[in-house]
């Protein structure tokens, strides 16, 4: 797929997908867009198994960041910080942005979002059912579909 000027949106991931270079739109978006070069860099230390964009139930989605005041996080933000952002994006949502999908590890059966949590609360306050994620494995994908049809 030729790559020209990248918009990091969902309908993006999808057509890379199409193309087998998935992977690839992650790691364009994480040094980009997504503004997270060292997670980029951690993935790439090992072989990753990749599923997606696939439509899943966001009850299903487990968030590892978020506000100071909310319980068993792996990474906190203060509230107004957090407030503030989720507040933008939920406006984005509203004015209908093409959101990039979040993005997952596959971990013991387990979907924990490892970027997008604020996506991801957007989402489940706004009461969306179902949305597109990207997951991974370390072991197969075949564990990741093995998680979804349960």
């Amino acid at each position: 797929m030729e790559i020209g000027a990248l918009q990091y949106t969902c309908s993006e991931a999808k057509q890379f997908a199409t193309h087998g270079q998935i992977e690839e739109w992650v790691h364009l978006y994480l040094n980009s867009a997504g503004k997270n070069p060292k997670f980029s860099e951690g993935l790439k230390k090992q072989k990753r198994h990749w599923v997606g964009p696939i439509l899943v139930d966001v009850d299903r989605l487990h968030r590892c960041h978020g506000p100071e005041n909310e319980p068993n996080m792996e990474y906190y933000s203060s509230v107004a910080h957090w407030e503030y952002k989720v507040g933008r994006f939920e406006q984005m949502f509203r004015d209908g942005w093409d959101a990039p999908p979040p993005i997952l590890q596959h971990i013991n059966g387990a979907l924990s979002v490892r970027d997008g949590n604020r996506r991801t609360a957007v989402l489940k306050r706004a009461g969306i059912k179902e949305y597109w994620v990207i997951i991974w494995d370390d072991e197969s994908a075949e564990n990741i579909w093995n998680t979804l049809r349960n």
